[in-house]
């Protein structure tokens, strides 16, 4: 993975080789911050907008304070880009921490936040998209306010990885039964022509491209259910896939080694990311460069 060299923090600009942060630094020490992560189709972001409204609500749900405004950070954001002269597909990470301070549990008085930024190549992966992906499923053990695109994601990575272990792209986590999320995606299920995905309670992540799958299946007439399905319920699933900034829409074809359906990507599947490549003007920007 290519990291591009000039990176944000602290409102400003530099190299990547020159940001160091205390060892005693908050989100080292607790994870005691927020994220997100941005996709970048030939040098310019896609719902930049969707995604620093969720850091902020992300930010406020932990009391993090951050002192730019929206429209401050987006244009910093956005001067990254510049300032790196990127016009790839890539992604961006940006993360707010509490700061500096002393190891407490306690927050820290009059402690500036750390916020930084860095940009990196991220090609679409293709052959996942049109061929779909196998995952497994495994009891979701994370904390009780997944809402909260927070720092703390080890029960997230130790899923992804018995994932790869098992020669699958992603894991499904499900409570009691009843399917959540994937360990980096939201996922949906599709029965006789209708979408059925996790409500979006405190349980889940809100991700940003599931709120634009909501609105494209509004604009080509398919019933979007937000309502929670059962582990029971994936073998009789019509249709899998999940959403994300990273991987977009793509199908699942087996679950558990288990054949979803006729084992190729379904309908309602493929007109969504049809309609996620319109959004994100993907072909018109490729033709431009």
């Amino acid at each position: 993975m290519s990291v591009y060299p000039i990176i944000m923090a602290q409102e400003t600009f530099t190299h990547r080789d020159h940001l160091t942060y205390p060892y005693e630094e908050r989100g080292l020490q607790f994870g005691d911050g927020v994220y997100e992560v941005i996709r970048i189709y030939h040098g310019e972001y896609y719902l930049l907008n969707e995604h620093v409204d969720r850091l902020y609500r992300s930010a406020e749900a932990v009391k993090i304070k951050i002192t730019s405004t929206k429209e401050e950070l987006t244009n910093l954001l956005i001067e990254l880009l510049a300032r790196n002269d990127m016009t790839t597909d890539g992604k961006l990470y940006l993360q707010i921490t509490r700061g500096s301070a002393p190891r407490d549990h306690v927050f820290p008085v009059d402690v500036p936040a750390n916020i930084y930024a860095y940009i990196s190549d991220a090609p679409r992966n293709t052959t996942n998209l049109e061929n779909g992906v196998s995952v497994i499923t495994k009891r979701d053990v994370r904390w009780e306010y997944c809402y909260i695109k927070s720092l703390n994601l080890l029960p997230n990575v130790l899923a992804k990885q018995e994932a790869k272990e098992q020669g699958s792209y992603e894991a499904i986590l499900h409570k009691d039964g009843m399917v959540t999320e994937c360990s980096s995606s939201n996922v949906y299920l599709v029965k006789d022509g209708k979408i059925y995905t996790h409500p979006a309670t405190y349980q889940i992540l809100h991700g940003c491209v599931r709120m634009r799958i909501e609105q494209f299946a509004k604009d080509l007439s398919i019933p979007f259910h937000e309502e929670g399905f059962s582990i029971e319920d994936i073998p009789l699933a019509d249709e899998l896939f999940l959403s994300s900034s990273t991987s977009e829409i793509i199908p699942i074809v087996h679950v558990d080694s288990q054949q979803i359906a006729n084992g190729k990507p379904g309908n309602v599947t493929r007109q969504l990311q049809e309609a996620y490549v319109e959004d994100a003007a993907i072909k018109e920007r490729s033709m431009k460069h």
